[in-house]
């Protein structure tokens, strides 16, 4: 992964590196030529300066016998032909010429016979008017440059200087050029890839951290955590979330072991006193006369397998990710009534006392049925099992603003504090050694799973003596008060 990251880092920092160093070369190459040009045009307004000179000093002649002006023009051409090969002519009004055209010919025949006369007299034309020319032009195949300027005596133009080079001469020492260029280019790839190579390294090393971390997690190894201390931000960040994701995954697991290590005990336990009543009644341990008693006592376990695995059912199918509630419109005092109604034989069993404090309306609230039914008797089935005979139970309702709170309370044993923030763990029960065979431990988790699903809340309320539970339901939209009472009703039912 490194390697493929550095090489299409490399590949982009070279393609930025050709590109730059080509627009870099444009430029450079454009400034000398141009730079050569205003050095070639600065020559030939000497030669031309001279030259108005000198055809001052012989009285409109432009080449006085000997003169030294006249010496020092053909030196200082000389000097112009050394450096850039040029073929120089200095011409008048009068069509009198000075020109260099031998010693040009000598040592370049082929340039001398590529000159263009048409565009020579079309430059002349230009500068004896009074302009300059520095234009490009092909010679033969081959490309020049030409410049010219005029030279003036007493404001009028007396000749013209015009001087033509091949390309080349301009152009060179571009080879110089392009060695420099290429040079602080290599420099620039080199420090860029060193650069580069360093802090691409410097994040690839969390990085390649957390894909070890992840690959260790894919097996199992859930307590793998990365250094969360990075140079950058983002890294930081992305070790921070990676270890927290570890620590849910962890709990997670953590939990489906407790979970199957629960089931396993709970589903054991009432097969292997199954097993054994069965087994002591076909070999003769248990005598024929006490196979009712013991009979009875299968069929208790039986039911409380029965119990067990359809609660595992429901809170498996509340879990699924496509669980959908139905809601609707009802009443919960309606619906807590016939809760009582349906528990009325265990109710007169323990001799309890049930009271109702409802409100004097309809409680409507818009929930579903079923599953807040299914809340309903587990709250109740678990304060009667954990209240003593005698005991009292007792239903609340109240309405705040567009919130219903539904209350079950009873005065029994309560919970031990150690164990208040357990209460709704999975097979959980608050008082195992006492309660053996009472319960299966999920009736709570399977309350609460239906308040999430309804996006609402329960509760183990603080209380000085006994338990409470307290959950919440939305008010129903179309609920009305009459006359606004809020009036409370006291039902008492004593079995």
């Amino acid at each position: 992964m490194f390697s493929r990251i550095m090489s299409m880092v490399m590949g982009v920092i070279l393609l930025v590196t050709v590109g730059l160093t080509s627009v870099c070369w444009m430029t450079l190459r454009n400034q000398q030529i141009n730079a050569r040009l205003k050095d070639l045009t600065k020559e030939a307004r000497e030669i031309a300066y001279l030259a108005a000179q000198n055809s001052a000093s012989t009285a409109g002649l432009l080449f006085g016998t000997g003169t030294a002006t006249t010496q020092y023009i053909r030196w200082k051409s000389q000097q112009v032909y050394e450096e850039y090969g040029a073929y120089i002519v200095v011409v008048d009004r009068r069509g009198r010429v000075m020109n260099n055209f031998e010693t040009v010919y000598a040592e370049d025949p082929d340039f001398v016979n590529s000159l263009n006369g048409a565009d020579i007299s079309a430059a002349l034309a230009v500068v004896l008017g009074g302009g300059e020319v520095a234009l490009r032009v092909t010679l033969g195949s081959s490309p020049a440059f030409m410049v010219g300027v005029p030279f003036v005596q007493d404001g009028v133009v007396q000749g013209a200087v015009l001087i033509q080079t091949k390309a080349q001469t301009i152009e060179g020492g571009m080879a110089e050029l392009i060695a420099q260029v290429v040079l602080v280019a290599s420099m620039a790839i080199s420090i860029s890839a060193t650069l580069v190579f360093i802090y691409v390294r410097s994040v690839m090393r969390p990085l390649s951290e957390l894909t070890r971390a992840a690959r260790a997690m894919a097996d199992g190894h859930f307590n793998v955590r990365v250094n969360t201390e990075a140079d950058s931000p983002e890294i930081a960040e992305l070790s921070t979330a990676f270890n927290s994701m570890a620590d849910k995954l962890g709990d997670v697991e953590s939990n489906r072991r407790e979970f199957v290590a629960n089931v396993s005990h709970e589903l054991r336990s009432p097969i292997t006193s199954i097993s054994g009543f069965v087994q002591g009644m076909e070999d003769g341990t248990i005598p024929p006369e006490e196979h009712p008693k013991y009979l009875a006592l299968v069929g208790d376990e039986t039911r409380r397998l029965s119990k067990l695995i359809g609660d595992l059912l429901a809170l498996s199918r509340l879990e699924r990710d496509d669980a959908a509630l139905e809601l609707s419109e009802f009443d919960m005092d309606e619906m807590l009534r016939r809760a009582i109604i349906r528990r009325v034989n265990d109710l007169e069993k323990k001799k309890m006392e049930v009271e109702c404090c409802f409100l004097a309306d309809p409680c409507m609230v818009q929930a579903d049925s079923d599953r807040i039914e299914q809340v309903v008797v587990n709250l109740l089935d678990n304060a009667i099992k954990f209240t003593p005979e005698g005991g009292k139970i007792t239903l609340t309702t109240r309405m705040e603003k567009d919130t219903c709170f539904v209350t079950v309370a009873d005065n029994g044993v309560g919970i031990l504090p150690e164990d208040r923030q357990r209460v709704f763990d999975r097979f959980f029960t608050a008082d195992r050694a006492h309660t053996a065979g009472k319960g299966t431990g999920l009736g709570l988790s399977i309350c609460q799973r239906i308040m999430e699903m309804h996006g609402q809340t329960i509760r183990l309320d603080d209380t000085e003596s006994g338990t409470a539970f307290t959950f919440t339901l939305k008010k129903a939209e179309k609920s009305e008060r009459h006359g606004g009472e809020t009036e409370h009703t006291q039902e008492h039912i004593e079995a």
